[in-house]
């Protein structure tokens, strides 16, 4: 791991210096940034999101913290003693840091696994409605003519489109939290 101050860190993302830095960044497998300015959290965030192409997420429970939480891909506030600052600029809120490994193990791998299926079926309704339609126009020699009532066409987006995912989307759990939360390794093989 790397451990760095805000004086250090203050040198560090002068122009000279960031690739350098960032070099020695990907090979740590953590990097601690203390006594950093609000400033110099959210230039370090918007230099690892450019940079390297990296997903940022960034964990804040002050004021002190907004300006990083604003300029990472996804922001979690803690509420706590410093105030809600940070919360409500947030896109998570969580009452203690130890709830983060939940909301990222197991809340993050079923909302993953719920969007990469839902796509698939939006996939799946569009590919048999326009294949319907395109099997049509050879019974009616390519006429044009409509297959469907406008109602039909409605009603068949609104309940096939809509009431499966939903349900879906509630319902839907692959793997248990708890067996999310003992192996950490399928929220990477999930992706």
């Amino acid at each position: 791991g790397l451990v760095i101050d805000g004086r250090s860190l203050e040198h560090v993302l002068h122009d000279s210096l960031q690739n350098i830095f960032l070099e020695l960044t990907e090979k740590c497998r953590a990097v601690v940034c203390c006594q950093a300015t609000p400033l110099q959290k959210s230039v370090l965030v918007r230099l690892v999101r450019n940079k390297l192409k990296a997903m940022t997420l960034a964990v804040g429970d002050g004021a002190n913290d907004v300006s990083m939480i604003q300029v990472a891909d996804t922001g979690v506030g803690i509420s706590g003693q410093e105030g809600m600052q940070a919360v409500m600029a947030s896109d998570f809120a969580i009452s203690q840091f130890r709830h983060l490994r939940k909301l990222l193990l197991v809340h993050g791998h079923w909302c993953y696994t719920r969007l990469t299926n839902m796509v698939l079926y939006f996939f799946y309704k569009n590919v048999a409605y326009v294949n319907l339609l395109f099997w049509y126009q050879f019974f009616c020699g390519f006429s044009g003519t409509s297959m469907t009532d406008y109602w039909i066409l409605i009603l068949f987006n609104l309940l096939f489109t809509s009431v499966p995912p939903i349900i879906y989307g509630v319902l839907d759990k692959d793997v248990s939290a708890e067996m999310l939360l003992q192996l950490p390794q399928l929220y990477t093989m999930s992706q």
